[in-house]
């Protein structure tokens, strides 16, 4: 039954578009060292490998590394580093629920009093 309610995701390819071999390789290779730092694009790649694996997040962080480099060059501003905590920023009521569901599935009562 809940079948029928789930929302269908649109399947795309997993290959990525023929491209320079070498600026590839230079692309996952510093995504690989984001994936070190505590910046959103590590961040980014942390979030991605847990749902993905390791290679699928490297290449989509690169590809956000690329799209950065091109925005730069286009608009001449300068990158703005959005932080570690974005993620968490971005949904902050997602986090409480998914406390609050984690709480009663454990058998606690959980009442929220409304935040002043």
């Amino acid at each position: 039954m809940e079948e029928c309610f789930r929302k269908e995701r649109k399947r795309q390819s997993g290959r990525t578009r023929p491209a320079n071999p070498y600026v590839k390789a230079a692309l996952v290779q510093a995504a690989h060292t984001t994936a070190r730092t505590p910046t959103y694009l590590g961040e980014q790649y942390r979030r991605l490998r847990k749902r993905r694996g390791a290679k699928r997040a490297a290449v989509a962080v690169g590809h956000s590394i690329l799209v950065i480099y091109y925005h730069m060059m286009t608009t001449g501003e300068p990158y703005h580093e959005k932080g570690i905590d974005y993620f968490h920023r971005r949904d902050a009521g997602k986090a409480e629920r998914q406390l609050v569901r984690r709480l009663e599935q454990l058998g606690y009562q959980v009442t929220a009093p409304p935040a002043a």
